[in-house]
């Protein structure tokens, strides 16, 4: 008779080799501005399931794009609402797997210490040589930085400081490299575990500017993937709308 010792060890190793064979993988689209928090809720995901995780981070609309021409995603996060219908009305994102995940905040960033005030005056002072954007063709938070811009009536005033990122990713880094002395990015990228990271901002006031709803779906290549719907089941637990509050974003 194996000796209790032993025979627990061997039960261990056994539901080991089990989750191992059973665990999936998933492969997500994620919109540049959530990059950071996906990071730690694919690491919180994966320990819970031991599903692996592939994470591809861009802009929204070059995602829509890949989607079209093919790109073998399971999941797109996007950062708004109208590319997940579009793809949805395609019949390339799965009918009722879409849902909005998160509501993001788009900010007034510089890497410098005391450069942006609190109530985002800079810009009527304009004294800076660039202000970074990200495409407002590509990337719903360079759209709301536009939508900013042109409520103030500033699109003339401050047109050729202009300076565009791809995606909001690019975008930070354009201004954490003080390539551009300011811009706008979303404030999950400045600020975690309920605090400003760097620098100074100026939060936008959400009446300038279109809400920044982000919605997530199940698209046709993820249909039968245990691990895509898991995630997505995830993605709605108190556990993981934690973890996007600390990176500042709303339900």
């Amino acid at each position: 008779m194996m000796p209790r010792f032993h025979f627990i060890i061997f039960a261990c190793f056994l539901i080991s080799i089990s989750s191992s064979i059973h665990a999936g993988e998933t492969r997500i689209a994620v919109a540049a501005n959530f990059s950071a928090p996906m990071q730690r809720l694919a690491r919180s995901f994966q320990e819970e399931t031991g599903n692996q995780v592939k994470l591809s981070s861009g802009s929204t609309g070059k995602f829509y794009a890949q989607i079209q021409n093919g790109a073998p995603f399971d999941i797109l996060l996007a950062a708004d609402q109208e590319t997940p219908q579009r793809l949805e009305n395609e019949k390339l994102g799965i009918e009722n797997t879409r849902f909005t995940y998160a509501t993001g905040t788009l900010v007034l960033w510089s890497a410098r210490n005391d450069f942006v005030d609190s109530r985002g005056e800079i810009l009527q002072k304009a004294s800076f040589n660039h202000l970074a954007i990200a495409d407002p063709k590509l990337a719903p938070y360079g759209l709301a930085a536009m939508q900013t811009l042109s409520t103030l009536n500033l699109i003339d005033k401050l047109k050729t400081k202009l300076v565009q990122g791809e995606n909001i990713g690019q975008t930070f880094q354009f201004i954490a490299t003080a390539n551009a002395e300011l811009g706008f990015v979303a404030l999950s990228q400045v600020y975690a575990d309920g605090k400003l990271t760097m620098g100074s901002i100026w939060i936008v006031p959400q009446a300038l500017y279109q809400p920044l709803h982000q919605d997530a779906i199940l698209l046709k290549a993820g249909k039968d993937n245990s691990a895509a719907t898991s995630f997505l089941a995830f993605l709605k637990t108190e556990k993981a709308k934690k973890v996007m509050h600390d990176y500042g974003y709303q339900f």
